[in-house]
């Protein structure tokens, strides 16, 4: 019994770190990173913007990532997967940046960006579909991948539309 009980207590901290040393616990984090960096992105282009078109982008982009960071928030903590509390140190100094900037510079950097960085998540999450071990963090790559393509298309066409390289 005292064997029994002590490798009880010896695996459980071994269990929860083998819950949150998953692939898939990474895609949490990246994720919920990302969505996080969207949505202060978002705000700050719908105070700063000059272009109503990228005004109305912006207020999609944080309409939509809030709701998506909710359901991801929701799905980690019936894992058991901590989510970090905001963006990644690189994606915060893209915000600090961006932030110096105003007029059409903003409006151009902001969209650039905007592009760059759904290109980024639509592989994250394709990744995710296509090796991920969790079935339900699978589902919520599939769930959310139609509305970053979508965002990723209006985001090129504001980028054409303002004149900006994306490649």
């Amino acid at each position: 019994m005292k064997k029994l009980l002590l490798s009880v207590v010896l695996s459980a901290p071994l269990a929860v770190w083998a819950a949150d040393a998953t692939p898939d616990s990474s895609f949490y984090k990246n994720a919920a990173e990302a969505g996080m960096a969207e949505v202060d992105a978002g705000t700050l282009a719908g105070e700063k913007a000059t272009d109503a078109k990228i005004k109305d982008f912006a207020a999609m982009m944080v309409k939509d990532h809030t709701a998506a960071n909710d359901k991801l928030k929701a799905l980690a903590a019936t894992k058991g997967v901590e989510l970090p509390s905001g963006a990644s140190m690189g994606q915060k100094a893209e915000y600090a940046k961006l932030k110096m900037e105003s007029g059409t510079t903003f409006d151009k950097s902001y969209i650039k960006g905007q592009v760059s960085d759904h290109e980024k998540v639509i592989a994250m999450l394709k990744k995710e579909i296509a090796s991920g071990q969790d079935a339900d963090a699978k589902s919520f790559a599939q769930t959310i991948l139609p509305t970053v393509q979508s965002h990723l298309k209006s985001a090129k066409a504001l980028a054409e539309a303002n004149g900006v390289s994306v490649k």
